[in-house]
């Protein structure tokens, strides 16, 4: 499920991805990581960063730190395992992005 769906209006520019467990989640962002034009190289895990309840995973291979106009994505890691996915300067990179990730889900078997 997406929020908002494909024919729906946009009122930002964050879209919410629920999935059906943690490790399609995790799979999803780290995907997102190696379609990053800076540091795809790098894997993001969880981890209990201050301030959140659960552990959070974070991928944003920006230029820019917090640009979040640039592709990125983050996720809590806990129930109902939704993830948003912000930016992209392009709509190739945004497609790019989100194949990667699907390409990384499905590398692990998880489609």
């Amino acid at each position: 499920m997406t929020k908002p769906a494909w024919n729906e209006s946009r009122t930002d520019l964050i879209q919410a991805v629920q999935f059906s467990s943690a490790e399609h989640l995790i799979a999803f962002v780290q995907g997102i990581q190696r379609a990053a034009a800076v540091d795809s190289h790098v894997v993001p895990e969880p981890w209990d960063m201050p301030g959140y309840e659960h552990p959070v995973i974070m991928a944003a291979g920006t230029f820019i730190q917090g640009g979040s106009l640039e592709l990125s994505a983050d996720a809590p890691i806990r129930e109902p395992y939704i993830g948003y996915m912000q930016g992209g300067l392009t709509y190739s990179h945004v497609k790019y992005g989100v194949l990667m990730a699907l390409q990384t889900m499905k590398d692990r078997k998880l489609l």
